[in-house]
């Protein structure tokens, strides 16, 4: 597997040869550096652990984190996150280089948090009749018989907090690689805000 860490910017669109327009997410993708390598032998598994975003100024990383990227000989990082990758050792650095055009990838992130609501917004419940007259609109309506189970199922749809989960959209299509800035344009939309932080993965 190959992964890299980016910032999503925002969305676009781009033409392909024959005119037709694919929108596209742009997102800054890397460099990343490797900071941790994982094996068996110390922890259990293989993984390599990789930064992105450094830190510009030092009082802002903890001591603990301080003494973890001193003992790697790399600058801070905002983000860190681990991936199943071999063959990398502590210092090496992550491209988008390592991608190409019409790669199928993996993106992980942070989806927009929407806040509090109601079943037909979250769980797209179609509501009461919209007729004068009618009492019952956007409410949930019966959540259960009353005999039995006495109770309400496990997993009913009910109102409340929605978004701010991590979200991953698989099978998406790298339409362009842009190495020279660091960008990736990948094929419709990811999850999360513009400038928010996301995770890309290739299966090798």
């Amino acid at each position: 597997m190959t992964g890299i860490l980016g910032r999503k910017l925002g969305m676009t669109q781009v033409f392909d040869e024959k005119g037709n327009v694919i929108p596209v997410t742009v997102v800054e993708a890397g460099p990343c550096q490797v900071v941790q390598v994982k094996t068996v032998e110390t922890d259990g598994y293989e993984a390599v652990q990789i930064g992105f975003d450094e830190i510009k100024k030092e009082k802002k990383v903890n001591k603990p984190m301080k003494g973890h990227f001193r003992k790697a000989g790399t600058p801070p990082y905002r983000v860190l996150r681990e991936f199943p990758m071999k063959e990398l050792n502590v210092g090496d650095v992550i491209t988008v280089e390592r991608f190409q055009k019409g790669d199928r990838v993996h993106v992980s992130g942070i989806s927009k948090g929407k806040g509090f609501q109601g079943v037909m917004k979250r769980h797209g419940y179609g509501g009461g009749p919209g007729s004068h007259g009618s009492m019952f609109n956007r409410a949930p309506g019966s959540i259960g018989a009353s005999a039995f189970p006495s109770r309400v199922w496990k997993n009913k749809g009910m109102p409340g907090r929605m978004g701010n989960v991590r979200v991953t959209v698989r099978n998406l299509t790298v339409v362009d690689v842009k190495p020279e800035q660091n960008l990736l344009l990948i094929k419709g939309a990811i999850p999360g805000p513009s400038g928010g932080y996301i995770e890309v993965r290739k299966d090798d």
